[in-house]
């Protein structure tokens, strides 16, 4: 009877730490990238108003956000981000870290993962082994026996932001069923978050 209460306590101990650890370490990390913000823009408000005012600093850097991202929708916005891009790029360690940042965050961000159809199933790199890839297109080849149908599948060899680009036959891709947004989490997690079984794609 222990030995029972005692693997039940185990038990339930083992499934409440898996619960509550990743909830409280991304609240956390939250915590610090709030508090590292607002401590940035903090020393301004100090010798404007004698004191640190909690939260101003991040509700400075929100709206700053806002503004480079308005400023970034139009076109004269966008020459503009896209001349200092390339003078960034031209500082030797920024230009190795910056790309890699830049097209990671790109890939959570609505116009990535609007380009991304659908998660695939593909054979790749030899016949009977399969990767994970995002459908992003259609196309119609001509070829000397005929027109094929082919899809474009884009496949992350390296987290999200470096990949290999595959055409393959139409009928030859397997749909699994997920979303883009589980794609991307067995992606990121290096295969662990892949489902023990796939759903069947509906069409």
């Amino acid at each position: 009877m222990t030995g029972n209460i005692r693997n039940w306590i185990k038990v339930r101990f083992i499934t409440g730490f898996f619960v509550t650890v990743p909830a409280i370490a991304t609240a956390w990390l939250l915590y610090v990238f709030w508090d590292k913000i607002d401590y940035f823009f903090s020393p301004g408000y100090e010798n404007l108003f004698g004191r640190r005012v909690p939260g101003l600093g991040f509700l400075t850097a929100v709206v700053l956000i806002l503004i480079v991202g308005i400023i970034a929708r139009n076109v004269v916005g966008r020459r503009v981000v896209a001349w200092l891009e390339g003078l960034m790029l031209r500082i030797p360690i920024f230009r190795s870290i910056y790309p890699s940042v830049k097209q990671l965050l790109e890939a959570f961000s609505p116009e990535k993962r609007s380009s991304f159809k659908e998660v695939v199933l593909a054979e790749h790199p030899r016949k009977g082994e399969y990767v994970f890839g995002f459908r992003t297109g259609d196309v119609l080849v001509e070829g000397p026996e005929g027109k094929m149908e082919l899809v474009t599948v884009f496949v992350p060899t390296n987290n999200l932001y470096l990949g290999d680009v595959i055409l393959v036959p139409k009928d030859e891709i397997i749909h699994t069923g997920l979303s883009v947004e589980e794609g991307l989490r067995i992606i990121i997690s290096a295969g662990t978050a892949t489902p023990s079984r796939l759903p069947r794609a509906r069409f």
